[in-house]
């Protein structure tokens, strides 16, 4: 296949773009019944396809592209690997992906070459198979399954994050798994997040399993009645969450289908967003700092299938980049990337491919709230509307999902563990048979001592 690509290329073919119409693609394409599928579902009768040719080559694709296959001087196909298609029932099956590679020169191509295989050992799935970490089964895919010294690891992180939650004034909750599709009709996540969620039928009603924890706390905080003195309210949950991915997306811990988050939510006052936002930006610079980890910043504003208010996008929007601003770290703009309940910062990590992952997260939703109907008691003891208002809710998480914060950090530490989050601290190892009694003595004393240190 390289030395096809690589003739393809000496003979200097332009890249063209060309304006189809649907009955044109339908036309050019009739072979194909991939691109039969994306041309009749996701193309207006009236609509205009883009498509590239090259040579004789054509494909549905927006561009842009390198003028001429001339300026590519380095070709190498780094992997092929199956993929499912996910169209109709009748398309439903494995297709080959090919991964590959191109430099403006071949220096450059060798050195990536051998960067890579320098990196391929410090790949946190081969690090955990050394370590016995964790490892995956097809009787659950997509879900890790943790020896005891993978859990060492991710209980410490949990704990960490526990202890500084009470220090910040945390309060840890617990939520179900399953809810009932209504619940999630009023969230908006029936339409704006269906695809990712995995249903379930119990006695012919249409439940799923939660992948985010944010209609769960709505409950929480509107099953009873709140005061505006009971503000800042945060509420964190460490709960299970499930998310339907394409199998083609997932990689290793990076992304799952079954996974936790140091998940959290904060009801607030209008006028507390401000500082209760600097907080969580706080709080993630000495979780980040604690690792030495390097990250960036980026604000994501309103997508297209945004909720809500335009007036209220606007303004939440504007608090973030106060805040971002006021915290003093360069950030970069993502147009359009918001969630469909409000805009959000994103805090993306870098893996020791340089390639940046998003964890933390804080999220400023209006939307929530009012389609709950939540509210609080502003004052007076008479229930009358004008004694009600809303609050407003800041989703916030740090690790993130807490399997690809551990990825990262084997990836960082090449296996090579921090002492207070390594799972294997100290060994007492006997010289002989006649010292195994005393050995068990001086285990058990260091287990007595490491107990009322850890508490």
């Amino acid at each position: 296949m390289e030395k096809k690509i690589n003739a393809f290329i000496q003979e200097g073919h332009q890249f063209e773009r060309v304006l189809l119409s649907k009955a044109e693609a339908l036309e050019i394409f009739k072979d194909n019944p991939f691109k039969l599928h994306i041309i009749s579902n996701k193309i207006p009768e009236d609509g205009v396809i883009s498509a590239y040719k090259c040579g004789s080559f054509i494909d549905l694709c927006k561009g842009p592209h390198l003028p001429s296959v001339s300026f590519l001087k380095a070709f190498k196909i780094l992997s092929v690997a199956q993929a499912s298609w996910q169209g109709e029932e009748n398309l439903k099956k494995e297709v080959d992906r090919v991964y590959g590679i191109s430099f403006p020169s071949k220096a450059e191509l060798n050195e990536f070459v051998e960067w890579q295989k320098k990196i391929a050992s410090s790949d946190h799935r081969h690090i955990a198979i050394q370590q016995n970490l964790f490892f995956f089964h097809p009787a659950s895919p997509a879900a890790g399954f943790f020896y005891p010294a993978g859990a060492k690891i991710y209980n410490k992180l949990i704990e960490m994050i526990r202890k500084q939650y009470w220090i910040r004034g945390y309060q840890e909750v617990i939520s179900p798994c399953l809810y009932n599709k209504s619940m999630w009709d009023i969230s908006g996540h029936s339409n704006s997040f269906n695809k990712n969620m995995f249903e379930i039928k119990v006695e012919d009603q249409d439940f799923s399993l939660k992948p985010m924890n944010c209609p769960a706390h709505c409950l929480i905080f509107g099953s009873k009645l709140h005061s505006y003195r009971d503000f800042p309210l945060r509420y964190a949950d460490f709960g299970v969450l499930h998310r339907n991915e394409v199998s083609g997306s997932l990689q290793g811990l990076i992304r799952l289908r079954k996974f936790q988050q140091d998940d959290s939510h904060i009801f607030c006052r209008v006028d507390q967003v401000m500082d209760e936002v600097m907080e969580v930006l706080s709080f993630m610079k000495y979780v980040y700092d604690l690792f030495g980890l390097d990250y960036k910043v980026i604000l994501a504003t309103k997508p297209d299938n945004a909720l809500g208010d335009e007036k209220l996008w606007d303004k939440a929007e504007q608090s973030l980049k106060e805040a971002l601003e006021k915290f003093g770290k360069p950030f970069e703009l993502a147009p359009g990337e918001g969630a469909f309940y409000g805009p959000k910062i994103e805090v993306h990590l870098r893996d020791i491919r340089k390639r940046y992952f998003q964890c933390g997260t804080i999220q400023l939703d209006f939307v929530l709230p009012e389609r709950f109907d939540l509210k609080y008691r502003v004052s007076g003891e008479e229930e009358s509307k004008s004694n009600f208002e809303r609050p407003v809710m800041i989703h916030k998480a740090i690790l993130g999902s807490i399997e690809r914060f551990f990825a990262l950090l084997i990836e960082g530490c090449q296996g090579k563990w921090p002492f207070w989050l390594s799972p294997k601290q100290i060994k007492v190892i006997p010289v002989n048979e006649r010292a195994i009694d005393y050995a068990e003595k001086v285990y058990l004393r260091l287990k007595l001592v490491w107990e009322s240190v850890d508490s």
